[in-house]
């Protein structure tokens, strides 16, 4: 049986500088899927991120790991077996909240299935003896002459915590300028999304309009060459009458009356052609108004994507920034933490050597009494 996945999320993975310990190393490029394994022959649980063809995360959960979230978006566990410390960045609280809740369930299911546990006992000297006592005093003194190294490096820690809140005010600055910048390239997307639906919408109406003259043209052009066709018979009918001469008579006038009649009409069929024909070159002229509409709502189109692409890249930009912010927050947090250790340390070493001062008082003060003792009953 072998390894089957049981929760999957995103994130931005980093590991802790071995040489500093203090400062995070991105170890992907962007966020990555990070999964919880079980291994049923082996009973055990695994963290494991994979980018490309390379394992960035690969940690065995033990009952003693302990994951702690550092700031809103960022937590962060040891693994010992590996010899580092690992770091999540998320893109949302939920996905944080999520992880460490899949942490606590596995941790606990890990607890129960280890058998056995290891313990160790040690022994300790009697701390009131005067050789513990020198020896204490040796390794306090030791331990005093390390104190100035640690001084020295506590400074070096002030000085760059000094100068951390210039970088996180930097990244505030660049945060609240990319914010802006996005807020009004969603406000130019949405005026020519706007103006792009109002170009559609002129576009279906002369459309609709061309459509319609189209139909009313073809008609026309029907009935013209029905004009037309009359106006030829009648002419030839015309021709053929006066042709025929005097032996027509009267039909003649009534014949000449239908010519007239028919010439009236003929004039007013070219008229209408000629109506129509202006009508016909006003609709070409909307024609390529609209075909220009187009032309101008494919490049609002061509825009209106390449405003969405850059909405994604200032959101990316902002996401990485917040990130960069949270680990920031968690450097200073670790370096406050880390300077008030040293201050308990360098309390705890002063009352230890006020401790052995006393002790040591008490024992010479006794050495005094011994020989006074001694040299009276000599």
């Amino acid at each position: 049986m072998g390894e089957q996945p049981i929760f999957t999320t995103k994130a931005h993975v980093f590991q802790i500088d071995p040489k500093t310990k203090k400062n995070w190393i991105p170890a992907s490029s962007s966020a990555v899927l990070v999964s919880y394994y079980f291994d049923g022959s082996r009973n055990s649980y695994r963290i494991i991120s994979v980018e490309g063809s390379k394992a960035i995360i690969n940690s065995t959960i033990t009952s003693n790991m302990t994951f702690t979230k550092t700031s809103q978006k960022f937590g962060q566990w040891s693994d010992p077996r590996a010899n580092t410390v690992y770091g999540l960045g998320f893109g949302t609280e939920a996905d944080l909240a999520q992880f460490v809740e899949k942490f606590r369930e596995v941790k606990e299911l890990t607890r129960q299935l280890e058998a056995n546990t290891n313990g160790s006992t040690s022994d300790e000297p009697d701390p009131s003896s005067p050789a513990a006592v020198i020896s204490q005093m040796r390794s306090l003194h030791a331990r005093t002459s390390s104190m100035s190294s640690v001084g020295q490096s506590e400074n070096d820690r002030r000085s760059l915590t000094n100068s951390l809140p210039v970088s996180e005010s930097q990244v505030k600055y660049e945060n609240d300028r990319l914010k802006i910048a996005l807020a009004q390239s969603s406000a130019n997307a949405k005026k020519w999304e706007i103006e792009l639906q109002t170009l559609k919408n002129n576009n279906a109406r002369l459309t609709a309009a061309l459509q319609e003259s189209t139909a009313n043209v073809e008609e026309w052009k029907k009935q013209l060459a029905a004009y037309k066709e009359e106006s030829a018979r009648l002419k030839k009918k015309v021709l053929e009458i006066e042709q025929g001469g005097q032996g027509v008579g009267g039909d003649t006038k009534v014949l000449e009356e239908q010519v007239v009649e028919l010439s009236a009409r003929l004039q007013a069929v070219e008229e209408d052609k000629q109506s129509k024909a202006k009508e016909i070159d006003s609709l070409s002229s909307r024609l390529q108004d609209m075909t220009l509409k187009e032309s101008q709502s494919i490049q609002l189109a061509d825009k209106i994507k390449i405003l969405e692409n850059e909405n994604k890249q200032l959101k990316d930009q902002v996401k990485d920034l917040e990130i960069e912010k949270d680990m920031l927050e968690h450097k200073m947090s670790r370096e406050t933490d880390d300077m008030t250790a040293v201050q308990q340390q360098i309390q705890n070493k002063m009352s230890e050597l006020t401790t052995l001062q006393g002790k040591m008082s008490n024992i010479l003060k006794q050495s005094a009494d011994d020989n006074i003792l001694e040299n009276s009953v000599l």
